[in-house]
């Protein structure tokens, strides 16, 4: 019997606790909508004007600018899960036209993110979704060609740098073969939108214009939403197990970070910080994870990670099986 299926009774608890917290308030929502995507559009009018004043101006703007795309982003990721609206059409087409402000295709992206989801923490199910993740064995065995591959991938200027103009830019505009017809589809209309929309803002104020305000908004908060992706998942006492040991509940309360930023940090990121509630049940909107979280017991033995603790995971590389913990290329080293 599936679990949709199954009698109440046999149903885990904190699904029922956290039920209340699923259902999207839409005057809440369209208030998350309008201090998204307008700051991050007005402040890109204001860049375009602020080019015949001083570049650097232009890159100042940039900086809250992105701060906005990223929690656009996050909407968008929302909408994903069907928990932004109460509609499922709606949550469809909202995240479609978000999906152009972000260079992303809604239905391709929902479906990897759902494939996160139901595999993040099992060692057998890794590489969709996903940080790409080697365990001690598996990297030791691995010939010195590959070794340096993974060692550059890791490396944070290669990850948080280059990282973001691969995930956001490059790798959504390609279709795979092996993909559903549905999905490819998805990319190729969203490409196709990309071109039409980008085409005529070209045309309107110049290429050279776009991208001198386009990229480094994209750049600085596709660096910024690479490192929330990572940290979530990518702590010392992070959750992986082989597919039999491994436990939904026990993979997003022990293997998703709850991030403590500062509040106005919290605001741009739409409290995806709060990781462990979100990976325990996607369909409660950000603006209502605080509070399952603050109500819920079940929350609250969680990883607990500040700013600096985040900034200090990008050292841990490789999944030690035997120490049960993530570790540096240091303490891999055979002693």
């Amino acid at each position: 019997m599936s679990v949709a299926a199954a009698p109440r009774s046999r149903r885990p608890a904190w699904r029922d606790e956290l039920a209340p917290y699923t259902v999207p308030r839409v005057g809440r929502s369209v208030l998350d909508l309008a201090t998204s995507v307008v700051p991050y559009l007005g402040l890109s009018v204001l860049m375009y004007f602020s080019l015949g004043v001083s570049y650097w101006l232009t890159l100042l703007i940039a900086v809250p600018a992105a701060g906005f795309l990223l929690r656009t982003y996050i909407i968008f990721h929302d909408c994903t899960h069907g928990s932004l609206l109460p509609s499922k059409q709606a949550n469809t087409w909202v995240g479609r036209a978000l999906g152009l402000v972000v260079f992303s295709p809604f239905s391709s992206w929902r479906h990897n993110h759902a494939v996160h989801h139901a595999t993040a923490g099992d060692l057998e199910r890794r590489g969709v979704g996903d940080v790409p993740t080697l365990t001690v064995a598996e990297y030791r065995a691995m010939p010195w060609r590959k070794r340096l591959g993974y060692r550059l991938f890791r490396n944070p200027l290669i990850m948080f740098g280059l990282g973001p103009l691969l995930a956001m830019v490059i790798l959504p505009r390609l279709p795979s073969s092996a993909s559903r017809p549905r999905l490819r589809r998805s990319i190729v209309l969203t490409d196709i939108g990309l071109v039409i929309v980008i085409g005529l803002l070209c045309w309107l104020i110049g290429w050279r214009e776009y991208l001198l305000i386009q990229a480094p908004t994209a750049m600085i908060a596709g660096s910024i939403g690479v490192w929330l992706f990572y940290v979530q998942h990518q702590f010392e006492d992070t959750y992986w197990q082989n597919t039999e040991e491994w436990s939904y509940a026990d993979a997003a309360l022990q293997g998703s970070s709850y991030l403590k930023l500062p509040k106005v940090l919290q605001f741009f990121t739409a409290n995806i910080g709060l990781h462990h509630v979100h990976h325990l049940s996607a369909r409660i909107p950000n603006y209502n994870l605080q509070r399952a979280h603050d109500d819920n017991e079940i929350c609250h033995d969680v990883p607990t990670l500040t700013l600096w603790d985040g900034l200090k995971t990008v050292r841990l590389k490789l999944w030690d099986e035997d120490q049960g913990r993530l570790v540096t290329f240091a303490d891999a080293r055979p002693r």
